[in-house]
């Protein structure tokens, strides 16, 4: 090498530097893309190239500049074929990730320049391999260039690489100056989150280039003046500071291509990066330099191999013991971080404690999720679907920020599948928030969670993503199910106290009025008054009737047998033929053939909720006023769902007014059983106009 042992030890480690990141980068593109796309393995492969021409760069410097074998002279050619195509897998990849080929401005911008390129490297190639351009690694020390191709005297090699090569890096920078824009609103966001670093590599590349084109046109220049010993004396030192520029542009361009792979998941197909990405990037940077300059210097000074060796192993064990400590310690912190949402809740307590509203404390765990895990600036937690009744009002971070959203349908519609993780919204309309990360559930999408910025700027990584997931699920389904066991709980001693109610009226009425009026009607036979005793019999009869009668009855049999809508129409005509003016029906066929397929318990559940709905219509149409007209509408639809509405023209209610006098608890109720099924009951009324009640069961169901 030069001779110098600081400059010697500097290109070695930074050349061993060069072909463990490149390496390291070029398999993670390969292993971890989503869909390995000819511009993923584009990508992967100039990666690898790249680390394949270091390689061959360490091997020479190893050997030592002045040793002219056959093991040299095969790596000097090696070198070139990764030094040829590399431009061109990085142009090729810069177009592919800039939209090139969705044949837009971009295209028409560069298509001539692209296959003028195509054109220059295959005569490149052509050249490398079939016009022997290269002389041997012993002429290259003699500094003989005689026996290539040559133009005036100049290899022709030397005049179209570096033409070639800058040509290459320029276009790439002006596709990464003005990239397609995209459709896809998440696909334009990682193009802008990965830019700045693409094009700081990109400038180091084409330092790169005019650095290789001045030295190959300055080494053909001396070479033609001086002698050659004379001239290889001073030109070594030169020629190694070269060198060493050159590869450290090279480290610093890997860099920003590895900062742009890790914060923006570059070439991966994913939309967000991922913190184990990033922390395994750093630590290969870290083992990369350490490795770099500790066997560098082995080398340089010509120890031992088997010391060599013995250093190197070491240093990859302790940097492995590093790195499987420091996983450790994140994953501490991760279980710490996730102890809120895990802890129990207190749930067979609080139902066992009928003076408990069994309010499961959902702020705690949310507070944690947005502020320790996410450190998100702000964050709504809104449930949707079947659940929503259940879950109550949105979640809010922090408890005194701006309240969320009022229509989320439009985002909601815009997620069809659980493999999306996320998608980009806008802030304005979403009161500061800016992502929008799905809930499913076993029925589908049960909520959304709007996340504003992170804080400091940052971007949230893939695994904050999962968990912000995983933790809005677990969430809902905790305020859902304590709200259903607490609903369940309440109906449960509801049907006991009625039934003790019952249970003693039926025995109060037969101890007290039935029995002794038997006993009086046998005292009048016995006394030949027969007349007395039959009035005593019918007024018995008159009572035991209507016992039976306000005893609970059975009706799941007659739905089984008749049918839903055929239920409901028995229904009104036997318990509410008085009660309204006018009934309306209006069923749809198709909806009745589908209500005869659905399971006995959910048609049983959903006739229930139907008589509750028209009950409280028959109760409570009219109001005050008994003498208010009062006409029902009874419907059963079909609209991709089963849908029964209810609704009448009576006084109808207000939420706030019902809850503070106690009514609607049926239809809480009854709105518990239809979650249970997967079904859902919503309530909709006016004041003085209407109330309407929808029952809907999904298609699956």
């Amino acid at each position: 090498m030069s001779g110098k042992f600081l400059l010697d030890w500097a290109i070695m480690a930074v050349s061993l530097f060069n072909v463990i990141i490149l390496l390291w980068l070029g398999l993670m593109v390969l292993l971890n893309a989503e869909r390995r796309t000819w511009g993923v393995w584009m990508a992967g492969g100039g990666m690898l190239m790249g680390s394949a021409f270091f390689v061959s760069h360490s091997a020479i410097l190893g050997h030592g500049l002045h040793t002219a074998t056959l093991g040299m002279d095969f790596w000097w050619h090696v070198g070139w074929a990764p030094v040829v195509m590399s431009p061109l897998a990085w142009y090729v990849v810069m177009l592919w990730y800039t939209g090139f080929w969705d044949r837009g401005a971009l295209y028409r911008r560069q298509r001539v320049w692209f296959f003028a390129i195509v054109v220059l490297a295959l005569g490149a190639v052509a050249l490398l391999f079939f016009g022997n351009p290269l002389p041997s690694y012993w002429q290259v020390t003699q500094l003989d260039l005689s026996a290539t191709p040559s133009l005036g005297d100049v290899p022709l090699l030397i005049l179209v690489y570096p033409a070639y090569c800058l040509l290459c890096i320029a276009l790439s920078l002006d596709a990464l100056r003005q990239p397609e824009q995209s459709a896809q609103l998440m696909v334009d966001l990682a193009r802008r989150r990965a830019r700045p670093w693409l094009v700081a590599a990109t400038i180091a590349l084409l330092l790169v280039g005019l650095l290789v084109a001045w030295v190959m046109f300055w080494i053909v220049l001396n070479a033609r003046q001086r002698a050659v010993y004379a001239l290889y004396a001073e030109m070594a030192l030169t020629v190694a500071g070269f060198d060493l520029a050159i590869a450290g542009l090279i480290a610093l361009s890997g860099l920003m291509l590895g900062q742009a792979m890790v914060s923006g998941e570059v070439f991966s197909g994913k939309i967000l990066p991922r913190r184990g990405f990033l922390r395994q990037w750093r630590s290969a940077v870290i083992l990369a330099a350490g490795y770099g300059a500790v066997v560098g210097w082995s080398l340089t000074i010509q120890l031992r191999p088997i010391y060599s060796l013995l250093l190197s192993t070491t240093l990859l064990v302790v940097f492995y013991a590093l790195f499987g400590w420091r996983s450790y310690v994140e994953r501490d912190r991760s279980i710490e971080h996730l102890r809120p949402f895990v802890a129990s809740q207190r749930l067979y307590e609080r139902l066992l404690d009928p003076s408990n509203a069994l309010d499961v404390e959902a702020n705690e765990p949310f507070r944690a999720l947005c502020g320790d895990i996410l450190e998100a600036e702000r964050a709504f937690l809104v449930a949707l679907g079947p659940l929503a009744p259940l879950v109550g009002p949105p979640l809010v971070y922090p408890a005194d920020g701006p309240s969320p959203p009022g229509s989320l349908v439009e985002i909601a519609a815009r997620f069809d599948s659980p493999q999306t993780i996320c998608l980009a919204v806008d802030p304005q309309r979403c009161n500061g928030a800016t992502w929008a990360v799905p809930l499913w559930g076993a029925r589908g999408l049960v909520g959304l969670l709007l996340l504003g910025q992170k804080q400091g700027g940052g971007l949230y990584t893939q695994e904050e993503i999962e968990v912000a997931r995983s933790s809005g699920e677990r969430i809902i389904d905790m305020q859902a199910s304590a709200e259903m066991a607490r609903r369940l709980m309440a109906l449960q001693r509801q049907r006991l106290a009625e039934s003790q109610v019952v249970d003693q009226r039926t025995r109060r009425l037969l101890h007290d009025d039935v029995l002794p009026q038997l006993h009086a009607a046998m005292l009048t036979l016995s006394s030949g008054e027969p007349n007395d005793a039959i009035a005593l019999m019918s007024d018995v009869h008159h009572q035991v009737s209507n016992l039976l009668r306000d005893m609970p009855t059975v009706t799941a049999p007659e739905v089984v047998r008749l049918g839903l809508a055929d239920a409901l129409v028995q229904l009104v005509q036997e318990e509410w033929a008085g009660a309204f003016d006018q009934v309306t029906w209006a069923v749809e066929p198709e909806a009745k053939r589908r209500a005869r397929a659905i399971p006995p318990l959910t048609a049983e559940v959903l006739f229930y909720a139907a008589r509750e709905a028209i009950r409280n219509a028959a109760r409570h149409g009219r109001g005050q006023e008994r003498s208010r007209p009062l006409s029902l509408s009874i419907g059963i639809q079909w609209r991709e769902e089963l849908q029964v509405v209810v609704e009448d023209d009576g006084v109808g209610f207000s939420p706030s007014a019902a809850t503070a006098a106690g009514t609607g608890h049926g239809l809480a109720l009854h709105s518990t059983m239809m979650a249970v099924v997967g079904g859902t009951l919503a309530v909709e009324s006016a004041a003085g106009a209407y109330t309407r009640v929808l029952l809907t069961l999904p298609q699956q169901l």
